[in-house]
């Protein structure tokens, strides 16, 4: 019985280890870089991006339509919330900062917040629910910008001063692929900064108060630190980064935990080189950057070269589903299915 039980288990893992991932690419149809990434169910999906564009599929990413938001078409629209196929929240890269939102699909946008700071750049939003969610962005005047909204996204409100945390010099965030922020569970949420500093702020009240991590990654200089994370719980999570003018350096750039972060963990096989995204698909893990895309099939200690094409900024699975979207530069989005 005990020779049948570990040939059973030996079967189970090598059909996990073993599955392949079919790309199924999309005519690029803009010359748009896709940094902003949203994938609500098996049919509907967002991606957002440079010179004002936005995408929306319905039909689980098989066809796409874009537009440029009118009077936008210099934005880059870095961070994006999708709630359905008709209702989203995109914002800006860059000052001005603008939140706007659509409720049909992407045809009109409203503006619903803006700041007019020389220092305003928002990084990343996310949400706990329909109607609550946050967004972050680089130090105003020392401080982290932090806003929050109950409605959905219709109104945002700047923390209070003490709320948001104070920022060493030169440390700020990354918008590479707008995974530098998470909520999770009802009340948690996660911010991961970068630059001279690069740090982890968690809070566990909505970001009424925060406590601080700092991992081991590569930082000191204005292109390093994290540039993606995710969680799985409190207690496992992996962080992706480096230099992103050395795409290709293989030292520092990735960790994980299984301890909430008291210990951070160097995979044995790191990533090819500097990733911007990270994201935790069921019990397998992908990491891409513009260099390229590497797989894990343990939790993050050991990756292997997925994919080598070049491009890719953003990678996400949809919150209810199983539909998963890769997107990047020229106009790039793909379909990744496990087989």
């Amino acid at each position: 019985m005990r020779i049948y039980l570990i040939l059973l288990l030996f079967i189970v893992s090598t059909q996990l280890y073993s599955q392949d991932v079919r790309w199924q690419a999309i005519t690029p149809q803009t010359d748009a870089s896709f940094r902003g990434l949203s994938v609500v169910d098996d049919s509907v999906a967002w991606v957002s991006g440079s010179k004002g564009w936005v995408g929306r599929s319905i039909n689980g990413g098989k066809d796409w339509t874009f537009t440029q938001v009118k009077g936008f078409e210099k934005n880059d629209f870095r961070s994006l919330y999708a709630f359905d196929a008709n209702n989203a929240i995109i914002a800006n890269a860059g000052s001005p900062a603008y939140i706007m939102r659509t409720t049909d699909g992407g045809k009109n946008w409203k503006i619903v917040y803006q700041n007019n700071d020389t220092s305003a750049f928002i990084d990343g939003v996310d949400f706990w629910n329909n109607k609550e969610g946050i967004i972050y962005g680089d130090p105003i005047n020392g401080r982290m910008m932090i806003l929050k909204t109950k409605d959905g996204g219709r109104i945002w409100q700047a923390l209070s001063e003490n709320s948001r945390p104070m920022l060493m010099e030169g440390e700020a965030s990354f918008a590479a692929s707008g995974t530098n922020i998470h909520c999770y569970g009802k009340d948690k949420v996660a911010i991961a900064t970068g630059g001279k500093i690069s740090r982890l702020f968690l809070s566990s009240d909505r970001g009424a108060s925060w406590i601080i991590d700092t991992p081991p990654i590569i930082h000191g200089e204005s292109t390093t630190g994290i540039f993606s994370f995710d969680f799985s719980s409190d207690i496992t999570g992996i962080i992706v980064g480096g230099d992103y003018k050395k795409d290709t350096l293989k030292r520092d750039h990735i960790f994980y935990t299984h301890d909430g972060g008291k210990q951070w963990l160097t995979p044995v096989t790191p990533t090819r080189g500097y990733r911007e995204c990270v994201a935790k698909i069921n019990n397998i893990m992908l990491a891409s950057g513009p260099s390229g895309t590497d797989i894990s099939y343990d939790g993050g200690a050991n990756w292997k070269a997925l994919s080598d094409e070049k491009g890719f900024h953003v990678v996400k699975k949809s919150r209810t589903g199983n539909l998963l979207v890769i997107a990047g530069s020229s106009g790039k989005i793909s379909l990744l299915k496990f087989e």
